[in-house]
C-alpha cells in the first residue's frame, strides 16, 4: 500500500528516480519504519511500574476535586463577598455540567486497571497487582457515593464497549468488597513466597512498599463499605480479615515541591500558586462549620487555631451563609482563610491545618476516619472493640494531623516532644466541653446520641480535608444535625430551591458526555437533584 502510494505520487509530481530508490530502500530495511500510524513518543505498553506512580499522584488531583465538590455542597464552605456568579452552586438546581469533573476519576481507574491487567497472573509482580486493585475500588466507591450507579462490569474495557451499562450500586459495592478480598490474598500469597517488595517499594508513593499497611487500607475501606451500606447489600463475604485497620494517615506524595509547578494540589488550588499568586479566594468558612469551634455548639480553640486565620481574633475568621449576597460579605484575604499564618507573607509554606505547604502529602484516608469508623462498627457490633475507645483515639488523631506540617512531624511549639502537646489539647479538649456529648462519649445517654457524636466528630475531622466523605455521612445519617434557616442551625444555601425538608440536594447529575454519549444507559430517574438518592442515603 505503501509503494502504491509513492508511485502515485511519483506520476503526478515526477520523483526523481533517487528518492523511489531511497523509498524501496527503506521499505526492504525496514517495513514499518514510516508506519505513520505509530509513535515512538507515544508507547502503546509501559511497565506497570512506571504507571502507577502517575495513577496515585491523579488520584490526589481527583481527591482534589471531590473535596471542593464535597466542602461547597456539604456545608464546609460559602461564597465569599465581592463575587458572583455561583448559579446552581447556591440553588442546587443542578445541571450535568455540575461538578463534572468528578467523572474524570474514570481516567484514573483506567491507569490501575491497565496495571491489574499488566500483572494478573504474574507472581513476581503480586504487589503491585494488589495495590492497583485496592486503589481501584477506593476510586470505584468515591464514583458510586457521588452518583450511585455507574458504568462498572463493562467499563475499563477500551473499544469493547463504548457505551457500557451502568450496574447496580448494591451490587458494585458488594463486587468491591469481594476485590479486596482478592487483593489481601495476592499480597499474602507474595509474603509466604517471601517475596521482598522491591518492584513496588519506589513507585509506591504511599507506603513505600509497606504491604502490611496496604492490606491494612483495603480492610479499612472494606469497612467504610459494610458501614456505609448497613442493611441494604447482602455481602458475600461479610467479614473482615484479622489484619487491623489503618492506624495511620496514608498520604500521596510524589515528591511535591513548591518548584516548577509540583505542588500539592490543595496547596495550589487555596493557598497560593507556584508562581505566589492567591489561590481560589472565591470562598470562605461557612458560619455552620464555625460554630462547632466558636463555642456555639463546641469548643475548640486548638483545631480551630491550628486551621483557620485569625481564629483567635474574636470575629477574625470570615464567615457566610451558603447563597448570601448582600453587602458586608467578608472577602478571603490574600491567601485563604484556610491558612492559620499571616496570608500576605508567602514565603510561610509550612505550618499547621489543612493546607500545611506546597510540599505536603495529600491525604487519601485519615487514621482518624478510620478510627471513628470503627467506633461506629463497634457501636453496631459489627467488629469487636470499644466504641467510646476508638471515638477518643479519633479525636486525638485528628488533633496530631491537625498540628503536622508538611514535612510529617507534629508542631511541639513550647512543649518537649509532640507527643506531650498532643496529649494536652486532648484531654483540654474534652475539659473545656465536659458537659457536651458530642466531644465526652460517656456523656451520650442513647444509641443515636452516641452516632451523633461520632459522625459529628467524623465530620469535623474531614473538614476540608476529604469534605465528601463529610457530606456523605450527612446524607447518610443526617448528623451533624441541622435545624432552622439560620447560618448557624444549618448549612443549606439561603436561595435553596430544594424541595426536601432540611433544604439540601441528595445528589449531583449525571455529566454532559454521559447524557450525550450514552443516554440508552444512563439511568432516567436521576435527572432531579433532589428525588433522587444514593442508595445508601436517609
Amino acid at each position: 500500500m505503501f509503494l502504491y502510494r509513492t508511485l502515485k505520487i511519483y506520476k503526478m509530481k515526477r520523483v526523481s528516480i533517487i528518492m523511489i530508490l531511497l523509498v524501496a530502500a527503506v521499505m526492504y530495511s525496514c517495513n514499518d519504519y514510516l508506519d505513520i500510524n505509530e509513535n515512538v513518543n507515544k508507547p502503546t505498553s509501559v511497565a506497570p511500574e512506571l504507571v502507577f506512580p502517575q495513577a496515585l499522584t491523579s488520584t490526589a488531583d481527583n481527591l482534589d476535586n471531590f473535596n471542593t465538590y464535597g466542602m461547597q455542597i456539604g456545608g464546609y464552605a460559602a461564597n465569599a463577598g465581592g463575587y458572583g456568579g455561583f448559579n446552581e452552586t447556591v440553588s442546587y438546581a443542578y445541571t450535568p455540567n455540575n461538578y463534572s469533573n468528578l467523572w474524570l476519576e474514570y481516567d484514573n481507574l483506567e491507569d490501575y486497571q491497565y496495571i491489574i491487567d499488566q500483572t494478573k497472573g504474574d507472581s513476581t509482580n503480586l504487589y503491585l497487582y494488589a495495590a492497583a486493585k485496592i486503589m481501584k475500588c477506593y476510586g470505584f466507591q468515591l464514583l458510586v457515593d457521588a452518583y450511585n450507579n455507574v458504568p462498572y462490569s463493562q467499563a475499563l474495557s477500551g473499544e469493547k464497549y463504548l457505551t457500557p451499562v451502568y450496574d447496580d450500586a448494591t451490587k458494585i459495592y458488594d463486587s468491591l468488597a469481594l476485590s479486596l478480598d482478592d487483593a489481601i490474598a495476592a499480597i499474602k500469597k507474595g509474603q509466604s513466597f517471601d517475596i521482598k517488595p522491591t518492584s513496588i517499594t519506589t513507585p509506591d508513593i504511599v507506603f513505600k512498599g509497606d504491604m502490611t499497611k496496604w492490606i491494612k487500607l483495603a480492610n479499612t475501606i472494606k469497612l467504610r463499605l459494610f458501614v456505609r451500606a448497613g442493611s441494604k447489600v447482602t455481602f458475600t463475604n461479610p467479614t473482615i480479615s484479622t489484619d487491623g485497620f489503618l492506624t495511620e494517615d496514608a498520604l500521596i506524595n510524589p515528591g511535591y515541591t513548591k518548584d516548577n509547578n509540583r505542588q500539592n494540589p490543595k496547596w495550589d488550588t487555596w493557598a497560593f500558586g507556584y508562581t505566589g499568586s492567591a489561590g481560589n479566594k472565591a470562598w470562605i468558612p461557612s458560619t455552620f462549620i464555625m460554630t462547632y469551634y466558636d463555642t456555639t455548639k463546641i469548643a475548640d480553640p486548638f483545631r480551630g487555631s491550628a486551621m483557620y486565620y485569625q481564629f483567635a481574633i474574636k470575629g477574625g475568621t470570615g464567615t457566610n451563609q451558603l447563597g448570601y449576597e448582600a453587602t458586608g460579605i467578608p472577602k478571603s484575604p490574600d491567601g485563604s482563610f484556610w491558612y492559620p499564618t499571616d496570608v500576605t507573607r508567602k514565603e510561610f509554606t509550612d505550618t499547621t491545618g489543612v493546607l500545611k505547604g506546597p510540599s505536603a502529602g495529600y491525604p487519601m484516608f485519615l487514621a482518624a476516619e478510620s478510627y471513628f469508623l470503627q467506633s461506629e462498627a463497634a457501636l453496631r457490633t459489627m467488629i469487636s472493640g470499644d466504641a467510646e475507645t476508638l471515638f477518643n483515639t479519633g479525636i486525638k488523631a485528628s488533633i496530631s494531623y491537625t498540628y503536622q506540617l508538611s514535612d510529617g512531624t507534629i508542631e511541639k511549639d513550647t512543649f518537649d516532644t509532640s507527643d506531650k502537646r498532643i496529649a494536652f489539647m486532648d484531654t483540654a479538649y474534652h475539659k473545656i466541653n465536659s458537659t457536651n456529648y458530642l466531644v465526652n462519649f460517656n456523656l451520650a445517654g442513647s444509641f443515636e446520641e452516641q452516632l451523633e457524636a461520632i459522625i459529628t466528630q467524623k465530620y469535623l475531622a474531614l473538614n476540608m480535608i476529604n469534605s465528601h466523605e463529610g457530606w456523605n455521612e450527612y446524607r447518610r445519617t443526617g448528623y451533624p444535625k441541622v435545624s432552622g434557616s439560620t447560618a448557624e442551625g444549618t448549612f443549606a444555601s439561603k436561595v435553596s430551591l430544594s424541595t426536601r425538608v432540611d433544604k439540601l440536594p441528595s445528589r449531583i447529575l449525571y455529566p454532559t458526555s454521559e447524557v450525550q454519549y450514552n443516554s440508552s444507559n444512563v439511568p432516567s430517574a436521576t435527572t432531579n437533584s433532589f428525588t433522587s438518592l444514593i442508595f445508601w442515603a436517609k
